[in-house]
């Protein structure tokens, strides 16, 4: 079969023999990949993400050295079932997968080690116990979305941010595209987008942000007079003397019930949920600097090399910081049928499809931000 492998970050279309499924396991005909915003650091750095995999415990992840198969966001027509399988689907059935391969006992990251080839090829080995079947009609395009869109699901979630609540993401790539998506299918109502990119505002814009152009304008300044919304420190301290001050006023109020009531309630001052889609240094710190009190920061954006922000500023704000990673079984489910039923407008994500010799091109122009959303079909020609 056809496939396009990484080799000291040099992207090849390559001969090699069509995988057979071992135990557990299914090959699939691969039908879309997405290039993965993920997939282009990888390609320059992959050692600085091994060094990292291998301190959290898994030795596998690909080196610069490696010839890997990249591809994890794909999805899949069923053609053969290894030994020790179920069988749940017919031959033929299309599905999407999570991007996990047992090999000899051992758990490898699809498209992202040696040991489990991704997505960029004409065909793929899945295990069967992550598929997941694509419901009838789901366009390939689309269903190939579900990772990307589970991980900014995940991400929302984490987050937490109600219907009221301003959000703003920093960052127009693909996921803060698909944080975009994720944040309106969650009801939220203001959600601020700043990018340089003026094609990627514009994909931000259609995707029902109000966009910034963070070379002239502020993300910050566009949540405007929001209500509990804080911005200074005497701000921020006065806020809870004029609480004690309006409770005191009345009579045998147990004041302290009161305000601990309101606070479970979500009254009271509260700041935006802010993500982080970039991924380079300083742009965390950047976010501590200018967000409002009592923000709730998710990081998704993967920054490769080490970073610095001020705790004691994060601090001061009461600033919530989380890191959101990928996504579980249930984000993963969830975010198919929420694509299957056209809950996420996910179309706006692709800008076009090619096939395995564009490959190199394609990652030229997504990490020149001329693109959002790059799938390969493999067997275009």
């Amino acid at each position: 079969m056809r496939a396009v492998a990484v080799h000291d970050t040099v992207l090849s279309v390559i001969e090699m023999p069509t995988p057979e499924p071992g135990r557990g396991q299914v090959l699939l005909k691969v039908l879309r990949t997405g290039i993965c915003g993920s997939d282009l650091h990888v390609r320059v750095d992959a050692d600085g993400s091994a060094d990292i995999a291998a301190e959290v415990g898994y030795p596998h992840f690909m080196r610069r050295g490696h010839s890997v198969v990249m591809g994890h966001e794909f999805t899949g027509e069923i053609v053969a079932y290894g030994p020790g399988c179920r069988k749940r689907w017919r031959a033929g059935s299309q599905v999407v997968t999570l991007p996990l391969l047992r090999v000899n006992g051992q758990v490898h990251m699809t498209g992202l080690s040696e040991a489990a080839p991704g997505g960029y090829a004409e065909y793929v080995l899945a295990d069967e116990d992550a598929l997941m079947p694509v419901p009838r009609g789901l366009d390939p395009d689309l269903a190939a979305l579900t990772e990307p869109l589970a991980v900014a699901r995940h991400a929302v979630r984490m987050g937490g941010p109600r219907r009221k609540d301003p959000a703003v993401v920093i960052g127009c790539g693909p996921i803060g595209l698909a944080v975009i998506l994720m944040l309106k299918a969650a009801g939220v109502r203001h959600i601020v987008a700043s990018d340089y990119s003026e094609s990627r505002r514009e994909l931000a814009r259609q995707c029902g942000a109000d966009v910034v152009d963070p070379s002239g304008d502020s993300p910050w300044k566009r949540l405007g007079d929001h209500p509990g919304l804080i911005t200074s420190a005497p701000e921020y301290y006065g806020a809870g003397l004029e609480a004690l001050h309006a409770l005191r006023a009345v009579p045998l109020v147990p004041w302290r019930r009161v305000l601990r009531a309101a606070k479970r309630l979500g009254a009271g001052p509260r700041g935006p949920v802010v993500f982080e889609c970039v991924g380079l240094p300083g742009v965390i710190e950047e976010i501590v600097s200018a967000a409002p009190f009592l923000s709730t920061v998710v990081v998704v954006g993967v920054c490769m090399r080490p970073d610095t922000f001020r705790p004691t500023m994060a601090i001061n704000k009461e600033l919530q910081m989380r890191f959101s990673f990928c996504y579980d079984p249930a984000d993963f489910d969830e975010t198919l049928h929420m694509i299957a039923r056209g809950r996420v407008d996910a179309r706006k994500l692709i800008t076009r499809v090619v096939g395995l010799d564009d490959v190199p091109a394609a990652f030229d122009d997504l990490a020149a931000g001329r693109d959002a959303k790059i799938l390969i079909d493999p067997h275009l020609r």
